[in-house]
């Protein structure tokens, strides 16, 4: 204790006080702190700053571009911004060729497919007819030679009742065959005892026969395919593996 001290006992104790409370602070400043007790203000007011804070951004990247424009116009030389506008604006001038170049052909494309279209509508109308004029011109063909077939049956029923007239039939018949024949028609005839094929067949009736089961056992009319294609079918009996009579 200085002679100062000794001379101001209050002094002296207000130091002491103050010491302590200092040293008191100090050991209670060292106690670990939790960072949710501290509150920073700069943080405090990020959140609430922050939509702000984007666009006071974006004003400001916005200024800089619209000043570096205006700086970069102020410093060049009025006869290099007037070639580089006419440049631009040449540019401008062939893209805008080139689109109306662009849509003429468009327009052209267009109006050459619906040429091809109508062209196709015509041509397919054109094939219709046609076929229809063969298809007249072909049943008039056959029409025609059939009816000498008929004139040829007509003069055999005009002679008289005691004049045998089966020849006259049969030649007939011939020639309806001869007509059949040049029209690819054949006749389907199947022999007893064959399989029936459901295509070329049409079953009338099982019957007693001495033909196998299921084969036929007799043709009721003939059938007739014209080029591959059945135009009518058979008609036949069918065995039922009975035997038929002793």
């Amino acid at each position: 204790m200085t002679e100062q001290d000794a001379s101001d006992p209050a002094g002296a104790a207000a130091e002491e006080t103050g010491a302590t409370a200092d040293a008191e602070f100090d050991g209670e400043a060292d106690d670990p702190v939790s960072p949710d007790e501290v509150i920073d203000p700069d943080e405090a007011g990020a959140d609430a700053g922050d939509g702000e804070g984007a666009a006071d951004e974006a004003a400001d990247i916005d200024d800089a571009a619209g000043e570096d424009l205006i700086d970069r116009v102020a410093e060049s030389d009025p006869e290099s911004v007037a070639h580089e506008l006419a440049a631009l604006r040449t540019r401008v001038d062939g893209l805008e060729d080139q689109l109306d170049a662009r849509e003429e052909e468009l327009d052209d494309v267009t109006e050459k497919l619906k040429r091809k279209q109508a062209e196709f509508k015509n041509y397919k109308k054109r094939m219709d007819e046609r076929r229809e004029e063969e298809k007249q011109r072909a049943t008039e063909d056959l029409v025609t030679r059939l009816l000498d077939v008929r004139d040829n049956l007509q003069r055999a029923l005009e002679q008289d009742e005691d004049v045998d007239i089966r020849g006259g039939v049969e030649s007939t018949l011939r020639s309806f065959d001869d007509v059949l024949d040049q029209e690819n028609v054949d006749v389907i005839e199947p022999e007893p005892g064959e399989d029936v094929d459901p295509h070329r067949h049409e079953v009338l009736v099982r019957v007693e026969s001495a033909q196998p089961e299921g084969a036929i056992a007799e043709v009721h009319r003939p059938g007739y395919v014209m080029a591959d294609k059945v135009i009518r079918e058979a008609q036949v009996t069918v065995s039922d593996g009975s035997g038929g009579e002793e």
